[in-house]
């Protein structure tokens, strides 16, 4: 999941010389709810949720699907990369403190610095890129909104977990906030210009939505399921390093010696969190 996130960073900056925005964004979660919803109807088992998981499934997609989306494609337009990357170093932070304020988890000093230490790394990586302006404040506020937004929605899916899989899970909420997506995007559909997309980013369109969506959800929210949100969420942070990675593979960024120390520090990070988690008593 991490490397496929990573790796997604530059498949977006490749594909967006074509695509509008909006337009890709509501294909990719139109192609990855129709994979789920497929997967879930060859499965041949009914959901049997009951009307308040339903109910909870609903804002499951309107959080973490629709909002985020809205929130995520929004605040990168308007802010630098830096920015977002420092913002979304809170994640783990995030979903710590909600998952505890919720009753699922106890986030323990250890882990807790474990998750300050990998977004200690993610700043030394882009924070001394990083610019707070009035010009940037929209889009830090909006890429702030998504953070919370997708921590809400890791946090929120622990008590259907219990019950369902990740597959029925992440498949309708997916699928409600695809639709509600779509409803916005159609106008921009109507002004996209088609013909002149080319096949590299129509392919690349569906990696991101069958790669970065369907697949690494599904990751995501059976990693929630079997370790929780909390130790789930720390290895977001190591999505910056793959992200680098990739882009000087990829795209001939320079990787320099900052660019190095901060993901030292970021795998620091995640194997406090681990050695936290290994090495915890037994609750009850």
């Amino acid at each position: 999941m991490v490397a496929i996130w990573g790796a997604n960073f530059s498949v977006l900056k490749v594909a967006l010389r074509d695509f509008p925005e909006v337009s890709f964004n509501a294909l990719r979660l139109l192609l990855a709810a129709t994979v789920f919803l497929v997967a879930i109807a060859v499965q041949g088992k009914p959901a049997r949720l009951t009307g308040r998981e339903w109910q909870r499934v609903a804002v499951l997609g309107v959080i973490g699907h629709f909002l985020y989306q809205l929130c995520f494609l929004g605040g990168v337009a308007r802010t630098p990369v830096a920015n977002s990357s420092l913002i979304f170093g809170c994640t783990p932070v995030a979903v710590a403190l909600m998952s505890a304020a919720a009753g699922y988890e106890r986030v323990t000093p250890v882990r807790l610095m474990g998750a300050l230490l990998s977004f200690v790394g993610i700043y030394i990586i882009a924070g001394h890129r990083a610019a707070i302006s009035g010009s940037t404040a929209l889009g830090d506020a909006m890429v702030f909104a998504g953070m919370l937004c997708w921590s809400l929605y890791s946090v929120l899916a622990q008590p259907l977990l219990k019950r369902h899989s990740p597959l029925v899970v992440t498949g309708w909420s997916i699928a409600i906030g695809a639709a509600l997506y779509t409803l916005i995007a159609i106008p921009g559909f109507r002004t996209t210009p088609w013909r002149e997309i080319s096949t590299l980013s129509w392919v690349l369109m569906a990696a991101s939505s069958l790669l970065a969506l369907a697949f690494s959800y599904m990751v995501w929210y059976t990693a929630v399921q079997r370790i929780g949100s909390s130790r789930t969420a720390i290895y977001s942070n190591l999505t910056p390093i793959a992200a680098m990675i990739v882009a000087a593979l990829w795209l001939r960024e320079p990787i320099g010696v900052r660019q190095v120390l901060g993901a030292v520090t970021i795998l620091g990070g995640v194997f406090v969190t681990r050695l936290a988690a290994s090495t915890a008593p037994p609750e009850g």
